[in-house]
């Protein structure tokens, strides 16, 4: 059942939507990956115009919702990071510690059971297989391509279940 009372939302990504993580990729081409490394960094990632652009425009019309395949661990440094880029306030949705599903799964579950209760108006994300599911369940997605694509990240996604 649908709330008509309350406005529609918009769901962003974090990494490579909003934050740039080129600076800590160095982290994952190594083996073994250093995830305690690349998650130290995060918050030292420099914001990505054309997302912040985006997210601050859906905010005209849309409640706006974080989902992020960060662990929950990461929550601090995360909520500082989107309050030290004027970002609007919005739930933020991380990954279990433990949870090693692909990002497509973990992601398309909270999309789902978001959408129980609220429009979902868009979907921004970076992640090529978030958005083929996404939009196979029926949601609107803009995929952010403001960044080059990185193999290390895709696989830590997908394959590793990592962010």
């Amino acid at each position: 059942m649908i709330d008509s009372d309350k406005r529609p939302l918009a769901v962003f990504d974090l990494d490579n939507t909003l934050a740039d993580t080129a600076h800590r990729q160095r982290f994952l081409e190594r083996a073994p990956r250093d995830w305690d490394a690349f998650f130290a960094a995060a918050p030292k990632d420099p914001p990505l115009a054309q997302g912040i652009a985006l997210v601050l425009e859906k905010a005209q019309e849309c409640e706006i919702v974080y989902l992020t395949g960060r662990p929950e661990r990461c929550r601090r440094d995360t909520l500082a990071w989107l309050a030290a880029q004027g970002l609007p306030e919005g739930r933020v949705h991380m990954r279990r510690n433990d949870d090693r599903r692909p990002a497509r799964r973990t992601k398309l579950e909270i999309l789902k059971r978001l959408a129980g209760s609220r429009e979902i108006r868009v979907l921004v994300d970076d992640d090529e297989l978030v958005c083929q599911d996404a939009e196979r369940a029926g949601f609107t997605v803009v995929r952010a391509r403001w960044t080059a694509p990185s193999a290390e990240l895709e696989v830590a996604q997908e394959r590793e279940g990592r962010t």
